[in-house]
């Protein structure tokens, strides 16, 4: 049997594997680190850590002992590491968290928004890139040599075997030591701290909300019991004066940051004067957030839900994971009892991470988005500029009858940011710890957050004399990904951005002092229900009566768990939460007549847009858009009878309509000439 083993084949496949496992351990470290004296320094301190990653390394490229196409094989395998280095790599130039397994959930929304980060030549060289690894691993597949050696599988099976429990006591060693750890609070330490391989792997298998201890019943039975009893105590201390059922808007502020508080950076003006005028005359304070230069969908998450991504798997995001075809407690639910009518506004594409989807399980009724909206504002980053959203914003207010949720998703401070000088900009900046490229890129920032900041004026303004209590809460979703780090900055730390509570009936400037302080994402809406007496909703009860209690964080921990991953014992006793059907649109798509102009029929209605698609009798049609009431097609695409629909589609995928007009029956005897091309054809 021995000889079988370590038979010349097998022998070469090892020191090839220990060897290739090396050297792409260095190249992934140094993707990572970007400087080779980095690496040096982290094999120098982490020694054992090192060789850790380059024994998981091993065992993937091991898997060759027990085919016969190694070639084949062992070019997939180094293949898909180096891809995983490379675009770390790449991910680290633009944003500050590294690539994580995580980030294979989130492609299919990156993809439609690729020319906002690569140059277009940077996109054809990755398409050629892609096509001639497919070509080449075709080729390898059909063509690559059989290994000529018997091949005896159990032999090499047995190999395998050991090698397995080998690298099973290097890991228990390693764990015993303190040298590794099963999970890390974020990925950008643990990358740092741990290596790539590690670091990717762990966010592989580290998933979900782990089982609480003692989890049971009677445990979350004992947890609503103290937290009701907090409840009634609470309302029996309250000033009645202070209930109210006021709208609020939520303005997630995409990369929102105060710029001033950066060290030795001079800038030519305050980039946001309103924002700080506010936190001078409302409630304020900086907002814990749980990302650092991207990840908006995690803040987004706390803050709708009222949960932590903390007891998540490392770099999770719940909106790729558990809420894909779950249903989850939210701000939206919590107020239904009180009919609240909930509508998400976000100026950018409906499918970008899965939004289509998750906000139907998070309860919202609405969902405006790119797809139904006139933009005429971009940035030269190739975002919507965020003055569009409060035409959407006092839309809502005015179309819907009931007291409004809404929650609005900014854009327009998105990255990559330009590395080109900003010609003419208003605000300039200058510092000698920062080359020309990143002061360049901190030029065109600080004139995205004074437009942004400009937008809050003009909405504000607009809500102080609506006719209707309403209460504005606007902050940062996570740092810009400008390599700020929390020694860049005069106070505060890389996880925090500046936050303030409005409202137009005067609380928040009255009880400024009191209510100012600094809070958790996952805290922020439940002390905006505070502030205004509104309980409902566990989730919004636990924050409103624990805070500041032993074991707060645990429990916090079993309601998620048992929410998300239990039994729901929670809510027994009540109906299931049931996941609502999104309305993409207030105002609705029509046709109203057709008119002839040559060859040409000219469909007239309301409020199309690039997104709008004609199809006749279910069958999709060409078109030209002439204007927002204006959808041309040739005149032999129809004939007497025909039935018209106008399909609102996603940017991404003109396959997904998000809504679409009522049927128009297409009569030839009521088609009118255009007789001049004018009025409301224009």
């Amino acid at each position: 049997m021995w000889k079988k083993i370590w038979n010349p084949s097998n022998r070469k496949v090892l020191f090839c594997n220990i060897i290739t496992a090396f050297v792409l351990n260095l190249f992934l470290e140094w993707m990572e680190r970007k400087s080779f004296a980095e690496v040096v320094h982290f094999i120098n301190e982490r020694t054992y850590v090192f060789l850790f990653n380059a024994a998981i390394l091993f065992m993937f490229l091991s898997v060759v002992f027990l085919v016969k196409k190694k070639i084949f094989v062992y070019t997939i395998i180094t293949g898909c590491w180096l891809i995983i280095g490379i675009t770390n790599g790449v991910v680290l130039n633009g944003r500050k968290t590294p690539f994580t397994a995580v980030d294979l959930t989130v492609v299919k929304s990156i993809l439609p928004v690729l020319n906002s980060y690569l140059e277009l030549w940077q996109i054809v060289l990755l398409v050629i890139a892609l096509v001639a690894a497919v070509v080449l691993l075709v080729c390898l597949c059909l063509y690559s040599p059989v290994a000529k050696e018997r091949f005896d599988i159990r032999a090499n099976f047995l190999v395998f075997f050991v090698m397995i429990l080998a690298f099973g006591g290097l890991a228990y060693v390693g764990v015993g030591r303190g040298e590794l750890i099963s999970t890390f609070d974020n990925p950008i330490n643990g990358y740092k701290d741990y290596g790539v391989v590690y670091g990717f792997c762990v966010t592989a298998l580290d998933t979900g909300i782990d089982r609480p201890m003692n989890y049971s019943r009677e445990r979350v039975a004992r947890l609503k019991n103290k937290i009701t009893d907090g409840i009634a105590e609470e309302e029996a201390a309250e000033n009645p004066k202070d209930s109210r059922e006021p709208n609020i808007i939520f303005i997630q502020l995409e990369s929102f940051f105060d710029l001033t508080q950066v060290k030795d950076l001079q800038l030519s003006e305050d980039p946001i004067p309103f924002f700080h005028q506010l936190q001078k005359e409302t409630t304020s304070g900086r907002l814990h957030v749980p990302v650092y230069g991207a990840g908006t969908i995690n803040t987004e998450f706390e803050v709708i839900t009222g949960m932590s991504t903390d007891y998540f798997g490392t770099g999770e995001y719940p909106y790729r994971s558990v809420l894909k075809d779950k249903t989850c407690t939210s701000i939206a639910y919590w107020l239904k009892d009180l009919s609240y009518e909930s509508t998400v506004i976000h100026n950018n594409n409906a499918s970008f991470y899965d939004r289509y989807k998750v906000f139907a399980n998070l309860g919202f009724d609405n969902f405006i988005t790119l797809e139904n909206m006139r933009v005429n504002d971009w940035t030269d980053a190739g975002w919507a500029k965020d003055s569009v959203l409060t035409e959407y914003i006092l839309d809502t207010m005015e179309e819907t009858s009931k007291k409004d949720i809404i929650y609005t998703i900014s854009v327009q401070g998105h990255g990559d940011y330009p590395t080109d000088e900003q010609e003419d900009a208003k605000i300039t900046v200058s510092g000698e710890e920062y080359t020309q490229s990143r002061l360049n890129q901190i030029t065109y920032y600080a004139n995205q957050i004074n437009e942004m900041d400009t937008f809050l004026q003009n909405l504000l303004a607009k809500l102080s004399d609506c006719g209707e209590d309403t209460m504005v809460i606007a902050y940062g979703d996570h740092l810009p990904g400008l390599d700020f780090e929390t020694d860049d900055l005069k106070e505060g730390t890389r996880y925090e951005t500046p936050y303030f509570i409005w409202d137009n009936f005067g609380w928040n400037a009255s009880h400024r002092k009191s209510e100012s302080e600094n809070v958790t994402a996952y805290e922020l809406a439940s002390k905006v229900l505070s502030q205004v007496n509104i309980h409902s909703g566990l989730i919004n009860q636990f924050h409103q009566t624990m805070d500041g209690t032993k074991n707060v964080g645990k429990n916090l921990q079993l309601l998620q768990y048992d929410m998300l991953y239990g039994a729901d014992f929670s809510h027994e006793g009540e109906d299931e939460l049931e996941p609502t059907v999104l309305n993409y649109s207030l105002n609705p798509l029509r046709v109203i007549k057709v008119k002839e102009n040559d060859e040409k029929y000219l469909l007239l209605g309301e409020n199309f847009n690039q997104y709008s698609r004609v199809y006749i009798n279910g069958i999709l049609t060409s078109s030209v858009l002439k204007s927002d009431k204006v959808l041309e097609i040739k005149a032999s695409a129809l004939k007497d009878g025909d039935e018209i629909t106008i399909h609102q589609v996603s940017k991404t995928n003109s396959n997904i309509t998000l809504n679409q007009s009522e049927v128009f029956v297409f009569e030839e005897t009521q088609v009118e000439p255009l007789y001049k091309y004018g009025g409301v054809e224009k």
